[in-house]
């Protein structure tokens, strides 16, 4: 008996290996293909969308507008600096105490892990432009270790930033009424693709939406090569 298991150890050798290769071709078949919603208005939370677009459910119909921003370094940043790009975008100011700081550190760490693709950059635009000069954002870069080429902070035109922020990145919650354009930033980080299209937002806060943002932004840049 015990002779003939020793002469028939390579056949079940064999046999074994190939049961794994089919059972691992199977769950790779039946394994649900990943994808990322392509957002549009009609989509989101009313409360950080304006209410002139909540009714937009087109995905053709929704994309980035174009901008024009002053970053940390006095250039002028528009979307040609992003063409091409996978990027995140959110909202901050500088003098914030609550969720900005963690806010920031989340991005911080998320610019190192991207610093050396060249296929990802990241934007931060100042609810609080009036306050944000172009000195207080260069400082508050330096401070953050903030990679020119890879993180621009901008500021402008609040008018500007308020309807990009509400129309566009459908991010950014309205503040106080009685003051024009006031802005409440949210926690929110978005993603946005090659194509100017909102593909995710990620709490900017918790390290887990880090983690998921980071491989979001690979399938992205790899879906889209």
């Amino acid at each position: 008996m015990l002779s003939f298991f020793k002469k028939y150890i390579p056949f079940f050798i064999v046999l074994g290996v190939l049961s794994a290769i089919i059972i691992t071709l199977f769950y790779n078949a039946l394994k649900p293909k990943k994808t990322l919603p392509v957002y549009t208005p009609s989509m989101v939370n009313p409360e950080l969308v304006d209410s002139t677009i909540q009714h937009i459910a087109n995905k053709a119909q929704h994309h980035i507008a174009d901008f024009a921003f002053t970053n940390q370094n006095g250039k002028t940043i528009t979307q040609k600096d992003y063409e091409g790009k996978v990027y995140v975008a959110d909202f901050f100011f500088t003098t914030c105490q609550t969720i900005c700081p963690m806010m920031t550190d989340n991005m911080s760490w998320l610019q190192a892990q991207i610093k050396d693709n060249p296929d990802v950059m990241l934007l931060s635009h100042s609810v609080t432009p009036d306050i944000d000069s172009v000195s207080v954002l260069k400082k508050y870069a330096l401070e953050k270790g903030v990679i020119d080429s890879k993180w621009n902070l901008v500021t402008g035109n609040k008018k500007d930033i308020y309807y990009l922020a509400r129309k566009s990145y459908l991010a950014v919650k309205t503040g106080n009424p009685s003051e024009m354009y006031d802005m409440v930033h949210t926690e929110n980080f978005v993603l946005v693709d090659r194509k100017r299209r909102v593909r995710g937002f990620y709490d900017g806060t918790k390290k887990e939406a880090m983690e998921k943002l980071l491989e979001d932004i690979t399938f992205l840049v790899n879906e889209e090569k």
